[in-house]
């Protein structure tokens, strides 16, 4: 039911493109009054005499009347693209707002841009949130799930309307709560859509394998598709996966045979590699899905390769049923990798900057609305819930038993595809993870031992407390003096 216009409204939103507009309709069908605002005023009428008519809809052409047509404590919501445009719109809003007033950015930000913001507005006695938004055009119309973070005062006069309009889980639990302070809500986000990257990324790789390796049609990967959609590897991806195979051209013949091998990104992936790389953290297989991107970009160039460089032509003769199965263990066992390792950064972070991260209230945002969403995110929030710091998700008995379950199957997709030459980036990536993170001892003594021979890093030794740090005079002309610095 769409209750009627209210006086003042209780929100604006800036941005008229597919998401804002379907975010303003969202708010109007769980009855709050929206005024909609776009610099190209032009958008504003269109969508007023379109989409938002006879809905509690307003629309704005400055953002004097933006400012003037909300309720206090005033919110005011940038969809807009991410970067300077959001710098901008800041700048001529900070002049007509009020204390206390907020402003929220939902776009996909950098999360040290929303540090920044937060410390402005707050500097001028405003508010800022920087609120994370997945679900595509279709979630922010019918429910997305919303990562909401910065000022923490903002909290309670933004919950009722992030809460209302966001996904909810089967016992009606809100796929959105306050994630912290500052950067927060967009550094989950962020992370969020790394594992995005990654879950992509690994549906092609099995699809890529079915294709060239065990000679399937596009209506044979459909029926895989759909009924791994049917037990744990139920998700948002899969399900679309099922539905992108069985798609026909006008021809008759599968569309998806028909678009280019080449995929774009926005950045959010790479975002995610290079916090990572900073914090040292091995986040290995979403480092592996971008990668694959851009070398699919490539596609001149790969093209102009495959003529001169070869490889094995890739041949089965195996049991094709037992081989899927293996498939499925490997796609199941990589993905639980993938969360693994985000969850790790986001560990991390908040070590970095203080946060407060709920790690099983985060696994439960991301069960409806989110690209992401999938079954296994129940178990991720069991798995925090029965021990909050939990270091890894390896770890717990679940995760634990299920992986090991897998691995058989998981070595050999990644060995068949290794001896066919079919390439399986994330697949093997996460697999060297697995390995190495059950490894009580790794080569690193060795590679220790070449930075001391080269540059005098010192080492630990085995027989010693650690903290101790040891320099040999490896070439009997170097010596005593070692480097003022060690890095582990």
């Amino acid at each position: 039911m769409i209750l009627p216009m209210k006086e003042l409204s209780d929100i604006g939103l800036v941005g008229l493109a597919v998401m804002g507009e379907n975010l303003i309709l969202n708010m109007a069908s769980k009855g709050y009054t929206v005024t909609a605002y776009n610099r190209s005023t032009e958008k504003v009428d269109a969508f007023m005499a379109g989409r938002a008519a006879g809905k509690s809809i307003r629309g704005a052409h400055s953002v004097e009347e933006l400012v003037k047509s909300l309720a206090k404590p005033r919110k005011i919501m940038l969809m807009v693209k991410a970067g300077a445009p959001v710098d901008s719109f800041i700048e001529q809003l900070i002049p007509h707002l009020d204390k206390g007033d907020i402003i929220i950015d939902g776009g996909n930000t950098h999360f040290p841009d929303t540090n920044r913001r937060v410390e402005l507005c707050e500097s001028k006695g405003l508010l800022f949130v920087g609120a994370g938004v997945s679900g595509g055009e279709e979630g922010a119309l019918t429910g997305p799930s919303i990562m909401p973070g910065g000022s923490k005062a903002a909290w309670e006069s933004v919950k009722p309307i992030f809460q209302g309009i966001s996904a909810k889980v089967d016992d009606g639990t809100p796929c959105c709560d306050w994630v912290g302070e500052n950067g927060a809500g967009h550094f989950v986000k962020m992370v969020h859509n790394g594992i995005e990257y990654g879950d992509m990324q690994l549906i092609c790789e099995a699809y890529q394998v079915m294709k060239d390796l065990l000679g399937m049609s596009a209506d044979d990967m459909h029926e895989v598709f759909a009924e791994w959609n049917e037990g744990e590897l139920d998700s948002y991806l899969t399900e679309i996966t099922r539905d992108i195979l069985k798609t026909k051209d006008e021809d008759g013949a599968p569309l998806v045979d028909k678009i280019l091998d080449t995929a774009g990104q926005k950045g959010t992936g790479k975002w995610t590699g290079v916090a990572a790389l900073e914090m040292g953290v091995p986040l290995t297989l979403i480092g592996e899905a971008v990668f694959a991107r851009c070398l699919s970009a490539q596609k001149e160039e790969r093209v102009e390769a495959s003529k001169v460089i070869s490889g094995p032509t890739p041949s089965f003769d195996g049991d094709k049923k037992a081989f899927i199965e293996d498939l499925r263990n490997a796609l199941f066992a990589a993905k639980i990798v993938s969360y693994a390792q985000g969850y790790v950064l986001m560990r991390e972070a908040a070590n970095e900057y203080g946060w407060e991260l709920n790690n099983g209230g985060i696994a439960l945002m991301w069960r409806g609305g989110c690209i992401i969403r999938s079954a296994f995110l129940g178990n991720i929030k069991e798995a925090f819930d029965n021990n909050p710091a939990l270091k890894n998700l390896l770890l717990d008995p679940y995760f634990q038993q299920r992986v090991e379950a897998a691995q058989a199957g998981w070595r050999r997709v990644v060995a068949a595809a290794t001896i066919n030459g079919i390439p399986a980036p994330t697949l093997t990536s996460a697999l060297s993870y697995f390995d190495g993170y059950r490894t009580a001892r790794l080569p690193a003594n060795l590679l220790q031992a070449q930075r001391d021979f080269f540059g005098a890093h010192t080492y630990e030794r085995t027989d010693k407390p650690r903290g101790e740090f040891f320099h040999t005079n490896w070439t009997g002309r170097g010596g005593d003096t070692s480097s003022s610095t060690y890095n582990a």
